[in-house]
């Protein structure tokens, strides 16, 4: 039996734990939500899943997805990595270099994916085409443009697809929305952002690439240069090649929750950074701000240093969320006036035409479980596509334009500069021949 829009067969999911709508006010405070444990099933009861890209937060993407299926493939360029992966889910699931052998596999059903930045969006597009579903980290692109083409993908193919953006998850952002949305803070007037600095360096070495790493399938659709061990692994978010810095990085967490408040798209995007010139060196901005306007007239500073967190300022009041804590007036009222537990509008952005629909507000704890749960009932995940499109090009506009260093107008709608035939050319990079994502 099969599920309707979907080529895998039905199996039977962790439930993600849910919070009833009537809780009080001092459950969104204070108390620790944790998942209902995965349960045993048998061999034929259980998703198949193959990861790609395992070091780091791959590896613990793979981790949460065990509680939901079986790992029966691992892929990493890295050698030493993938063998890791493999003995860590008992040498039994089988191993590749080339993502393409994984996602072609029949025992294959969600494809969780880790790599570094710029290989996100083929591997989805080519992961939805072979007919999986897809977890895949933040942030979803390495340009506007990718984000048009996985949009279309997506729809085209019917497959559910979340993006690693799990503050969307968390109940101390989901609050902090909610409250914003209901107008707590009155009007909202502005939204600071602090991302965290990003890092420096001096000229590296470059050096052979090691024998357990192949350096030309883990360079992509980016341009062939010689190798230096800081271009790989962790550190590969410093380099514009690869990634946008602290912009995507942190940014595809912070403003993505500021714009899922502030309910509308920038118009206006004012960046100011320090480029390094140093050769063989990070060479993402230093020092950096940027300065939006949105359409419904609030405005964003986003900044590299400060209290990392996000607060929003209304007429009536203002809130600081962070990771570890959520304070404000307006959060302390809501002892005394909680807010109803009732359907409010919220954006996902999966309608061009009218981004903003009414909607009801899924009270999700689990963002691994809420995938595994929209893989079952072909429903749309909390950090979909759309939306996770439509934010990570927030983090692409402030980078472009302190790489061009001017102030830029963005029409939403269109998705393009307004004309600007310069800044349009930043949309989309050059892409190596063989690796193209298309």
């Amino acid at each position: 039996m099969k599920m309707a829009g979907s080529a895998i067969p039905r199996r039977s999911f962790l439930k993600t734990a849910a919070i009833s709508s009537c809780l009080s006010p001092g459950f969104w405070l204070g108390a620790k939500l944790e998942s209902e444990p995965a349960k045993s099933r048998s061999s034929s009861e259980r998703v198949g899943v193959g990861c790609i890209g395992l070091r780091y937060q791959g590896s613990v993407l793979a981790g949460k997805a065990a509680a939901y299926g079986d790992i029966v493939a691992v892929c990493d360029v890295d050698r030493h990595v993938r063998d890791q992966a493999k003995a860590s889910f008992g040498s039994t699931p089988y191993s590749c270099e080339d993502y393409r052998q994984l996602i072609n596999r029949k025992d294959v059903d969600v494809v969780t994916i880790g790599t570094p930045d710029h290989w996100h969006t083929k591997m989805v597009v080519d992961a939805c085409r072979a007919g999986k579903d897809v977890y895949c980290e933040k942030p979803i692109t390495l340009t506007i443009d990718e984000g048009k083409l996985l949009r279309d993908v997506v729809k085209e193919t019917g497959r559910v697809v979340q993006v690693g953006s799990w503050q969307r998850s968390d109940q101390r952002f989901r609050l902090a929305v909610e409250m914003v949305r209901a107008g707590r803070l009155g009007k909202l007037k502005h939204v600071d952002v602090v991302l965290g600095k990003n890092k420096t360096s001096e000229s590296l070495q470059v050096t052979t690439p090691p024998k357990h790493l192949n350096w030309n399938l883990w360079q992509g659709q980016t341009p062939d240069v010689p190798f230096i061990e800081e271009r790989s692994h962790y550190t590969f978010r410093w380099w514009y090649e690869y990634s946008g810095g602290q912009m995507t990085d942190w940014g595809a967490h912070h403003l993505d929750i500021a714009q899922w408040a502030i309910n509308s798209f920038p118009v206006r995007v004012n960046g100011v950074g320090s480029m390094p010139l140093v050769k063989n060196g990070f060479n993402v901005a230093v020092d950096f701000k940027v300065d939006y306007e949105f359409e419904n007239g609030v405005t964003m500073a986003v900044r590299d240093t400060g209290d990392n967190g996000i607060l929003f300022t209304g007429d009536r009041g203002r809130i600081f969320v962070n990771r570890g804590k959520i304070t404000g007036a307006p959060v302390e009222q809501l002892k005394e006036n909680p807010l109803p537990r009732e359907d409010w509008e919220i954006y996902r952005g999966d309608n061009i035409e009218r981004p903003l629909r009414a909607g009801k507000l899924d009270a999700i704890i689990n963002h691994m479980g809420n995938f595994f749960d929209c893989v079952e009932s072909r429903q749309v995940p909390i950090s979909d596509i759309e939306s996770q499109h439509r934010s990570v090009s927030t983090c692409h506009l402030g980078n472009i334009s302190m790489r061009l260093g001017r102030e830029l107008s963005w029409d939403p709608t269109l998705e393009q500069f307004v004309d600007d035939t310069e800044a349009n050319q930043w949309l989309q990079r050059q892409q190596r021949e063989g690796f193209e994502v298309r």
